[in-house]
């Protein structure tokens, strides 16, 4: 089991930076691969970033290419997400996910893939 707590969301101008934390609790982290998605209001779910178990390959929406960077430190039990020139679209609920994986080199960027969910950190940009 793993429990997902997302912070660091916040109010930030256009051009800006945040990055979000989501703190995992549970044995499994280290053997989980990892990802973040965010929630518009109106609009589904979508994927922004992945990340494998062992955080050697990512991947990322063409939406945040560039700009967004999702990285892991296992020590800590922590999953980020860098997240520089932000643009009014970017405004969302962000939500953290993972999911267990005997594999090392697998990523997930479908909603269903994915066992654990964090609550959700709102980020809004300002134009």
């Amino acid at each position: 089991q793993l429990q997902l707590v997302e912070s660091g969301g916040g109010l930030v101008q256009a051009g800006g930076s945040l990055r979000l934390s989501c703190a995992a609790s549970g044995r499994t982290f280290s053997s989980s691969a990892v990802g973040w998605f965010r929630q518009a209001p109106g609009k589904e779910r979508e994927f922004v970033a992945a990340s494998t178990r062992t955080g050697s390959t990512t991947d990322y929406a063409d939406s945040v290419k560039g700009r967004f960077t999702i990285s892991r430190d296992d020590a800590k039990n922590t999953v980020y997400l860098q997240m520089d020139s932000l643009k009014p679209e970017d405004t969302a609920v962000y939500y953290c996910a993972a999911r267990n994986t005997f594999s090392g080199s697998s990523y997930y960027t479908k909603r269903h893939e994915y066992t654990y969910w964090g609550q959700g950190t709102q980020v809004t940009v300002s134009s």
